[in-house]
């Protein structure tokens, strides 16, 4: 669990809704049908026109690694490797079979797999990086609608506020009609900049580094492998991946 990401979201809230209390008026004040339909529903209408259903679908389903992101273990990882290293050594890359079976992770056992067919390390690293290359493409389309939705709702708040600025003039005879279109106003704007600043762009760039630091982890396992495709020694093997492990 990422605890950062719930402090972070919580401070939030906190920000918003203490410093409308603080302010003077009340938390009730933030509710603005209106403004919600014009700046959510807008938003999610022009994030929906740029992006293509399997992307938008994705972005979903990666929102809960801003709280939860997938489990690494770099420094288990090598240990893994060194071990498929020395079976290498003493059995032959064949020996390595049985743990290719064994693996669940899709890019960790095709890897493998490789390895016990014989391929060579240039050619292991070509189909690897290949598959590297796409899975980081399509996480990072991915985060990009959350960095999207955060562009657009500020403009939409704008919009909203205009709109509510239109229903005042429009309404200056009935001045029990004023209020409201004012509130729609303003509401409108803090709709649009807080989902921005305080939720779109900061899951956007909290998923684009759970994606860096999964790119990181699967690169170390591609030179790993590479390195027991070319017999190096293990305990070199296990010096060069020590290079991965930050902090």
């Amino acid at each position: 669990m990422d605890v950062l990401s719930l402090v972070g979201l919580l401070f939030g809230l906190v920000a918003i809704l203490g410093g409308v209390v603080a302010k003077g008026s009340s938390v009730e004040a933030l509710w603005n049908l209106a403004a919600f339909l014009i700046v959510v529903i807008g938003t999610l209408g022009a994030t929906l026109v740029q992006t293509r259903v399997p992307v938008f679908l994705h972005a979903f389903r990666m929102f809960p690694w801003v709280f939860k992101p997938p489990r690494l273990d770099p420094r288990g990882m090598i240990k893994r490797i060194v071990d498929w290293s020395q079976i290498s050594r003493k059995e032959g890359l064949l020996g390595l079979e049985d743990r290719s079976n064994r693996e669940p992770d899709p890019f960790v056992r095709k890897g493998l797999q490789l390895l016990v067919d014989g391929a060579e390390p240039q050619t292991l690293r070509q189909i690897l990086e290949f598959d590297l290359d796409n899975s980081e493409s399509f996480d990072l389309q991915g985060a990009r609608v959350f960095e999207s939705m955060g562009i657009y709702s500020p403009t939409l708040g704008i919009i909203g506020a205009v709109m509510g600025l239109m229903a005042v003039m429009q309404n200056l005879a009935e001045p029990s009609k004023l209020g409201q279109g004012i509130a729609a106003a303003f509401v409108a704007t803090i709709y649009g900049v807080g989902l921005a600043n305080l939720f779109f762009l900061p899951v956007s760039n909290k998923l684009k580094s759970v994606v860096q630091a999964r790119i990181t982890h699967q690169t170390m396992l591609l030179e790993g492998l590479v390195a027991i495709a070319e017999g190096e020694n293990p305990r070199n093997i296990e010096n060069k991946l020590n290079g991965f492990i930050q902090g």
